[in-house]
């Protein structure tokens, strides 16, 4: 099998997030598909995304989202309690704050997770195609 069609994004710094925010607009996650490594400092996200990256393709394929070195992680409007709840994403952004950085992830119904990190450090990775 071929997997010429996957690919990865790797960012460090402002221009490389607006990228994957660019890939990621619009993917459809799931609760259940968010995890947050405390001990290793990883946090994950598992996407179901259009592959904008291509053009004339509207593939749809699934990504995992890693963003590390991760200190801290806040939600607001995102019912964890529902592993089901699928969430849209609009998009990726960030704020410095002093030392840190605050990376957003925005969804509509004005949810959104926080991520506290010392350095950006994002992989977009496309783990498989949907048919």
């Amino acid at each position: 099998m071929i997997k010429k069609y996957l690919s990865k994004i790797i960012a460090n710094d402002y221009e490389g997030l607006q990228m994957i925010s660019a890939c990621c607009g619009g993917a459809e996650i799931k609760v259940s598909d968010i995890k947050y490594l405390q001990k290793s400092k990883v946090f994950l996200l598992s996407l179901k995304r259009s592959k904008v990256e291509i053009e004339d393709e509207d593939k749809k394929v699934i990504s995992i989202c890693k963003f590390e070195f991760v200190d801290k992680v806040k939600s607001k409007n995102i019912k964890q309690s529902d592993p089901e709840q699928k969430l849209e994403l609009i998009g990726i952004d960030y704020l410095k704050n002093n030392e840190n950085y605050e990376i957003n992830l925005i969804f509509t119904n004005n949810g959104y997770i926080t991520l506290s990190t010392e350095i950006i450090e994002v992989t977009l990775d496309d783990q498989s195609k949907i048919n």
